[in-house]
């Protein structure tokens, strides 16, 4: 069949060039229409259901929205996970489909649960709504809306936001490809009617009075028609409100006198704006409006991304003068970057390629035949990509390597070259005519045809299992399978068609037969390499032995190289996570973020603008409380970088300068690589921790230990804890009984709260199209405080009017931040992001540390997710995937040769590959990831090739009568060696671009393409010797193995030999140690001593120096001869595993140390702080006391001077002011020393003091008495009982023997006896070898018994004291919960009875003494008495604090 194709071909060479046009064309065309992006879209099948209801916190949310929706969605078939995100005023969830369920009947599944589940959830909650239909590629576009320089008074965020809505928005949600425009930033416009109480209450009004105006004065209405004449007219009404003049004259009710209430009367009606969640900054030049566009799921991005800028480009005319839209994150820039990488590639792999295919094949028009096949095969994959809807990207079109695809035409062509060179038939001719040609390339052809074809069957063969993978590898590898798989199948179609109609036609006819560059070079490699083949067939054990310790060798270095998913993709710029204190609001958010922008923009160049979105967006699909943004760190091009050469070290360096704004932490990523983190996971870091659990308290107190722990993990960078706790809340807890009694209900009470603060819509404004919402609330200054809530009006049954703390119980409280819930158990994420170490060692490190130092209840479980949790699937599946390939090409094998011994000789080249590919990977210190395993399967494929054509080249010989099978393989090798070397190196040398390419996406590309290389060169190098010395074995059997036994030994040991070769801020407390921990120079030496312990982690096996020795002279005989030496002192193996536990104890203590510093320093830190706020407060009361005795110093001298009063109470006033001011003047300089101390554990360049906070700190659950068990310096006291143990396993090692291994050669010159009894001349050329085995037994042991001795008493004293530690620990733990608690009982009486009698206290007394009714004397002794009890209420709470801080530190808590 495949011969009457070829002869078809070359024959009708008009029809198949016409075929070869139309292919030009018509691919020419389809690359025009092939779907471009950066990389596959690899998020889940997902979709997302919102509910937004601002009047409820996360417990409620989670309770009432939640939970009843999760329970509804969780039976939809194909449903693979449910993740949920409750927040104050907001529910997330996410459903994540199996891939194989369309997107739009899982969403009407899920409209049609939520129909139902409505009846669920309380009115007036929130409607649960669907998310647009994208994904986590579907951010394509993203920009701001801002004033140009000089228009920024004239545009206000206000102003921006509008234009945003209801310009730019409204035209681009109707271009074809997008979902959704999703608005951020500014402010939302609305028309406010702030209410007055006071005017309310006057006129006996309520809110709701002021609802039912508005709705009944805002409407249109019509009154059909009326007839004149022939026709008619219709009626209409316009009553709808157009401005705010409109609004205020609408009456309210009839006044007793006639005269109308008017709106103006009793509020004040403006512009304002909502409620805000979210804002958008640039630059450093404050806030803005903008958007993210969203690309409709399975679009082609490159093509909406146009549309979108033409789009833009016709608004930008409709907008005013002065204000402009500016993209700021757009899809184009990464496409642009991975595109540019992949066509650096492909050429230079191409170029390369043609070069190589020249070189060897000797012949430039030959090496242009096979070379015009790269293109036109790459034209027919993209017809089928187009066809089956595969894009184009870097992993469809990156990763082809087109030495795999020239593979068969190089076979056919080289075929038809060595004919013409090596057959007797043309070795007299000097030219052929075409007929000759024909059927030469014919024969050529026909002959090679087979091995061809079948090598690219097997190519195609071990992509096969590539497309069974699923989840998110699937999705990243089966478009490159699909791409090879095309172009592949292509190039086979045209070896059999379009290649020998091009040799027939353009080989040259006139016979050349002088030697090229290429001959002579292949004759001289010949030459080289046959007596090296000659010597290795000659040692078959030395060998098999040696390639089987490297195999060996090899599988070590993987088991140990560590492991990742995918290598990041670099995007050309930053999104940095940015978060402040949790409970911040928005204002500050704005602020430390604009502090951050200024700096990054003074210190780096590189930055060519900055766009920070805090909070959520208008569908918000990310969302983010306030005191979290994503910073968009806009990079100019890597070429005009001036402060770094890599983004890593960019990112260290942007960190180390953001540590100057206090309170901030950021955690540096690429911005489609974070979204496809939180859309996958549910996390933006690399890798997460999940902790599940029922409690939210236990899940924080794990997290904050979690958090500990992995902080002394090296390479976790960018520590994400979760904060599920700690949001300020105003709890309104209402009275059953007071309700009742003024016959009130929860409903109403409820509605008037929401809208005197929230506020409610009474209807619409209309601006033309535009439409704002008219809103009542309060007015600013009656919410701003408690009392605001405590003193809101309201109405009784009975008109009455009353405040809301008669009826309700109202307290500031830290309430839940947000709950988490996946597969509807409750959780808690610590997430980190890596730099500078692999996913698996890092996370194996880690479980081994919390398996040490975390004990979880029954009920709690930690899963790992992020990275990890993608990279352990993903091998779970290759494990599956690279058998199958294994055992297709075996089978494939068999079916060629009938023979199982033959298919197992050439799958020697599988191993040997795979010991190219990881010795490859581990001398570029490169991590085995998923990229790497394709590599591998593609490696496989095109490994046995070479075995297949020497394999076929010995049975070709046999065949032909040749029976010496040494012989054979010498002369098959010899003929082959051209077309071994071509085979290998074609394919290898094309993928170098992508093994050193350091454009964007080459991160991905490197560790597939280093596998090939070094698998294809080390494999082939191994298989020009192993399988030669294999297939004697096969073909002589075990007898092959009796060879020379001394050159085996001798080869054995040189192998082995060779292989052992000023002004004070306010800061608040978490900022505070934020910066301790950053700063504090004991700390940072702390941190030097575990790196010193982690240097020291290979110094474990420190194996003597090698001997070398050389000896002339009378040695063996009474010539000169000369001696040669080399031997090396090998420990027993048991001493290097003792120190390497030492070693690792050292590490672990050095950890456990800094850990306990780190706490120590909180509490010192803490300690300042709270003392310090200690003392502001006393001298506030000492100035409150300055001011009470200044006045009676004043009233005294008025009354001595009058003669009312006698000295005495002159000079007592006197001396009482003099003793205030010194006791003040005391506790200024105790300030400015506590100041002094608290900046010095700071270590800051600023000067800090402490902000306002709660004076005393009152502990959310006391530690239980077993709590100090876990602590890092009990654990320490344990790890010392484990060194000394270690210390003892040591010393008893020494007692075992030690080895010694040598060999030496030495020559006896002169005449020497011989095995047949005569005697034979040996001179300097001869030279004798042996072998030197020795063992050292210590024998005298006496000293070292004694160490070990001492050992074990020092294990006893390390156990004694840690028990001591531990009871002392204990004990100090019982006197301070005592301490505490008495303390804490105290000041609560203090402010429960004894304060308010000090306030009472100084305000009658100076009331009696004015009135004359106690004297001077008694008036000192009662404030006197009042202001001891003020401070002694502050020297108790400073007790307190000082006792709840001792007890955090001592059970490590915080």
């Amino acid at each position: 069949m495949l011969n009457k194709i070829i002869t078809y071909s070359i024959k009708n060479k008009l029809i198949v060039g016409l075929f070869v046009v139309s292919l030009i064309g018509w691919g020419a065309y389809q690359v025009t229409q092939l779907p471009i992006d950066a990389v596959p879209d690899i998020t889940d099948n997902q979709v997302q259901v919102i509910t937004v209801s601002p009047s409820l916190g996360a417990t409620d949310i989670e309770r009432l929205v939640t939970f009843p929706i999760e329970q509804a969605c969780s039976s939809i078939p194909g449903t693979k996970q449910i993740r949920s995100f409750s927040r104050f005023g907001l529910s997330l969830i996410t459903i994540v489909f199996e891939d194989k369920i369309d997107i739009y009947w899982a969403r009407q599944q899920i409209s049609e649960k939520l129909q139902k589940v409505q009846q669920d959830i309380p009115p007036g909650t929130g409607t649960p709504e669907l998310a647009p239909v994208s994904t986590g590629l579907g951010e394509i576009f993203q920009y701001v809306v801002r004033p140009l320089k000089g228009y920024e008074s004239k545009f206000d965020a206000m102003e921006l936001r509008t234009i945003q809505d209801w310009i730019v928005r409204r035209q681009l949600i109707g271009t074809p490809g997008v979902a959704e425009v999703a608005s951020f930033g500014g402010k939302l416009k609305q028309y406010e009617i702030s209410v007055r109480q006071d005017q309310l209450k006057s006129y006996g009004l309520t809110i709701s009075d002021i609802f039912s105006a508005l709705e009944k004065n805002n409407q249109n209405t019509g009154g059909a028609y009326i007839e004149k004449g022939p026709t008619v007219l219709y009626i209409r009404s316009e009553g709808l409100t157009v401005n705010i003049d409109d609004i205020e004259k609408i009456v309210v009710k009839q006044m007793s006198n006639g005269n109308p209430l008017l709106i103006r009367d009793i509020a004040k009606v403006q512009l304002g704006a909502a409620i805000r969640y979210g804002a958008m900054t640039y630059n450093a030049e404050g806030e803005v409006a903008g958007a993210v566009v969203m690309m409709l799921k399975g679009e082609n991005s490159s093509l909406v991304v146009k549309r979108v800028k033409d789009k833009i480009a016709e608004i930008q005319k409709m907008l005013p003068e002065g204000v402009v839209i500016e993209p700021f994150l757009d899809r184009t820039k990464m496409v642009n970057n991975a595109i540019k990488t992949v066509e650096t590639n492909l050429l230079e792999g191409a170029l390369i390629v043609i070069f190589v295919l020249v070189f060897f094949l000797g012949n430039l028009r030959a090496g242009l035949i096979v070379s015009s096949v790269i293109p036109l095969s790459m034209l027919f994959a993209i017809i089928l990509m187009n066809l089956f809807g595969v894009g184009g990207n870097l992993m469809s079109l990156g990763a082809i390597d087109f030495g795999l695809i020239v593979d068969g035409s190089v076979i056919v062509v080289e075929a038809i070259l060595h004919r013409f060179a090596h057959s007797k038939h043309f070795r007299t001719l000097v030219s052929v005519n075409q007929g000759e040609m024909d059927e030469e390339v014919g024969k050529s052809t026909g002959s090679m045809i087979k091995s061809a074809v079948f090598s690219q069957i097997i190519i195609l063969i071990v992509y096969i299992p590539i497309l069974s993978l699923e989840g998110i590898e699937g999705k990243m590898f089966k478009p490159m399978a699909f791409t090879i798989a095309f172009a592949i199948f292509g190039a086979f179609i045209l070896s059999i068609t379009y290649v020998p109609m091009m040799a027939a036609l353009f080989l040259n006819k006139k016979l050349n037969h002088k030697k090229n560059i290429t001959d002579r070079l292949m004759i001289w490699l010949e030459r080289s390499y046959q007596p090296f083949l000659k010597m290795v067939l000659k040692i078959p054990k030395t060998v098999i032995g040696v390639t089987v310790l490297l195999f060996f060798v090899s599988v070590g270095l993987l088991m140990n190289m560590g492991g990742e998913f995918i290598p990041q993709l670099e995007e050309g710029d930053f999104a940095v996570e940015t978060r402040v204190l949790t409970g911040s609001n928005l204002n500050n958010t704005i602020e430390s973020t604009q502090k951050a922008t200024k700096l990054l923009l003074q210190n780096f160049p590189e930055v060519e603008k900055i766009v920070t979105k805090i909070g959520s967006a208008e569908i918000p699909t990310d969302p983010m409380p306030f005191e979290a943004g994503d910073m968009m760190i806009i990079l100019k091009d890597k070429n005009e970088w001036t402060s770094a050469k890599s983004f890593g070290e960019l990112s260290m360096k942007m960190t180390k300068v953001l540590e100057q704004v206090p309170g901030i932490t950021v955690g540096f990523q690429f911005p489609v690589q974070m979204r496809f983190n939180e859309l996958m996971t549910g996390a933006r870091q690399d890798v997460v921790c999940k902790i599940f659990g029922e409690n939210l308290d236990t899940l924080t107190h794990y997290a904050a230990r979690l958090n500990q722990i992995i902080q002394t993990v090296d390479g976790a960078v960018d520590i994400y804890e979760e904060k599920v706790t700690g949001m300020p809340q105003v709890v309104i807890k209402y009275n059953r009984d007071g309700m009742a009694k003024y016959g009130l209900n929860v409903e109403d009470v409820n509605r008037v709260v929401n809208s005197a603060f929230a506020g409610q819509i009474a209807g619409q404004v209309y601006e033309e199209e535009k439409r704002f919402d008219m809103v009542v609330r309060l007015d600013g200054e009656s919410r701003k405080s408690l009392a605001d809530i405590q003193n809101l009006n309201i109405t009784t049954a009975n008109g009455m009017q009353i405040p809301l703390s008669f009826v309700a119980g109202i307290e500031e409280i830290e309430g839940v931040n947000q709950i988490q819930r996946e597969n509807t158990k409750r959780r808690i994420i610590v997430g980190f992001n890596i730099n500078g170490r692999d996913v698996q060692t890092i996370v194996n490190e880690l479980q081994t540390k919390i398996g040490q130092q975390l004990k979880l209840q029954k009920g709690y479980t930690i899963v790992y997710g992020g990275s990890f949790e993608n990279m352990t699937a993903a091998k779970n599946k290759l494990s599956i995937v690279v058998p199958i390939a294994l055992f297709l090409i075996f089978l494939l094998l068999y079916f060629a040769f009938g023979s199982v011994k033959q298919g197992l000789l050439i799958y020697t080249a599988i191993p040997l590959s795979a010991m190219g590919g990881i010795m490859a990977l581990w001398a570029r210190s490169m991590p085995f990831s998923i990229s790497a395993g394709v590599g591998f399967i593609a490696l496989f494929g095109v490994a046995v090739l070479n075995g297949i054509l020497l394999v076929t080249e010995f049975n070709r010989l046999k065949s032909e009568g040749w029976h010496d099978i040494t012989r054979i393989v010498i002369h098959a090798t010899k003929s082959k060696l051209r077309a071994v070397l071509m085979t290998a190196l074609v394919p290898a040398l094309g993928f170098i671009p992508m093994a050193i390419s350091t454009g964007a996406g080459g991160e991905v590309q490197k560790p597939l393409a280093t596998v090939v290389i070094g698998g294809l060169i080390i494999s082939t190098l191994l298989t020009l010797f192993v399988l030669p010395v294999m297939y004697l074995l096969f073909e002589k059997g075990i007898k092959y193995l009796t060879m020379n036994k001394n050159a085996s030994i001798t080869i054995l040991i040189l192998l082995l030999f060779g292989q052992a070769s000023f002004a004070q801020n306010k800061i608040s407390l978490t900022a505070a140690i934020d910066t301790a921990l950053k700063n504090n120079t004991a700390l940072r030496a702390s941190n030097l001593n575990v790196d010193y312990y982690k240097a020291l982690r290979k110094s474990n096996v420190d194996i003597d120096k090698t001997l070398f020795d050389f000896g002339y002279g009378k040695i063996n005989s009474f010539q000169n001869d000369n001696r040669i030496l080399i031997s090396q002192n090998i420990q027993f193996p048991s001493v290097y595993k003792s120190q390497g536990a030492i070693n690792k104890s050292n590490l672990l203590m050095s950890e456990l140390s800094k850990l306990t510093n780190e706490i120590e320093l909180k509490s010192l830190v803490k300690n300042k702080y709270y003392l310090l706020l200690v003392l502001q407060n006393k001298k506030q009361l000492l100035m409150q006391a300055d001011s009470i005795y200044s006045a009676f110093v004043t009233k005294a001298n008025q009354r001595y001077n009058a003669g009312g009063a006698d000295v005495l109470e002159k000079v007592t006033a006197e001396s009482q002011l003099a003793q205030i001011s010194n006791q003040l003047q005391t506790l200024t300089l105790s300030y400015e020393n506590s100041i002094n101390e608290f900046n010095y554990l700071l270590n800051s360049t600023q000067a800090f003091e402490p902000a306002s906070v709660k004076l005393e700190i009152l502990l959310a659950q006391l530690p239980d008495v077993y709590a100090v068990q876990q602590t890092p310096i009990v654990q320490m006291g344990a790890q010392k009982v484990v060194l000394a143990e270690n210390q003892q396993k040591l010393e008893k090692g020494k007692l075992q023997p030690a080895f010694n291994v040598g060999y030496n050669s030495s020559t006896i010159i002169g005449w020497q006896p011989t095995t047949q009894g005569s005697e034979s001349y040996f001179g300097s050329n001869h030279r004798f070898g042996a072998i030197n085995l020795g063992l050292s037994i210590p024998i005298f042991s006496t000293a070292q018994k004694s160490k070990i001795a001492a050992s074990k008493v020092q294990i006893e004293q390390n156990k004694l004291e840690n028990i001591a530690l531990q009871q002392q620990l204990n004990s100090n733990l019982k006197n301070l919960l005592n301490s505490y608690l008495q303390n804490k009982k105290l000041v609560m009486a203090y402010e429960k009875n004894t304060l308010p009698n000090a306030v009472l206290l100084i305000e009658t007394a100076g009331r009696k003494m004015n009135a004359g009714e106690i004297t001077y004397l008694e008036w000192v002794m009662i404030i006197n008495q009042a202001i001891q009890i003020k401070s002694e209420y502050l020297n108790y709470i400073q007790q307190l604090n000082e006792n709840a801080i001792e007890l955090e530190k001592l059970t490590a808590t915080k």
